[in-house]
């Protein structure tokens, strides 16, 4: 008996020497990490490493053409890896974020990243001539017809600019996303001053927008106040 208990108390030794002391790869990154290693034998692999060009998030305005900046990757021993593009997420036609993935791959393993693209409503999409339908009066609130909308003083702005027909003016309007306000304004016109604010939205394609106007014109005769609602679409 005493023979057998030695003897299992040398196994449970040398079983916890044995553990103790198990090599190999320590390092967490590595492709064959290990959690059960106590010491590192510098036996870790690894997959390449992928370096962006340029940012990782991007911005566009809806519309925009996405060009890829690429990256490179590289092994452990300093030898470049092919890097695969997957552009097939983006979509600049619509608002929204979408993901272009990147993967490198050798003997030890596979590795991936990426770059965000996001895709906005923003001044620049505005900026072209748009065609405008409304249910306003043709003489209090003339809108109809085709407006050149151009850049404001900030990034957050644009002006509708030859906004009524016949008489002129520029209506300025703020944006937020997809989102349109018109702050309460003055326009000064042939004839008189037209008073007027709103607020609307834009289309997550960025081709439409729609604006309910409220106004009060001045001008002697064909003036007038009331409430409409237009909208332009971009030729």
């Amino acid at each position: 008996m005493k023979t057998t208990k030695l003897a299992i108390a040398t196994l449970l030794i040398i079983s916890v020497a044995t553990s103790s002391c198990k090599k190999g790869c320590m390092d967490t990154d590595a492709e064959n990490y290990s959690s059960e290693v106590k010491k590192d034998d510098g036996s870790c692999v690894y997959a390449p490493t992928i370096t962006l060009n340029g940012a990782a998030t991007i911005t566009l305005s809806v519309g925009d053409t996405y060009t890829d900046l690429g990256a490179t990757a590289q092994n452990e021993d300093g030898s470049s890896a092919t890097v695969t593009v997957d552009e097939s997420d983006v979509n600049t036609a619509s608002v929204g974020t979408y993901t272009v993935t990147y993967t490198a791959s050798n003997e030890h393993g596979t590795a991936v990243a990426t770059r965000k693209v996001v895709v906005e409503i923003n001044q620049s999409t505005f900026i072209a001539d748009w065609d405008c339908v409304s249910d306003c009066s043709t003489t209090q609130f003339p809108v109809d017809g085709t407006r050149t909308l151009i850049a404001g003083t900030t990034s957050s702005e644009f002006i509708i600019d030859g906004a009524f027909t016949l008489v002129g003016g520029q209506i300025s309007c703020q944006i937020s996303g997809t989102t349109i306000t018109v702050p309460s304004q003055t326009v000064a016109v042939t004839g008189g001053d037209v008073t007027l604010s709103g607020s609307g939205t834009i289309n997550n394609t960025g081709t439409e927008f729609t604006v309910d106007f409220t106004y009060d014109n001045t001008i002697p005769f064909i003036g007038g106040t009331g409430a409409c609602t237009a909208t332009y679409t971009k030729q």
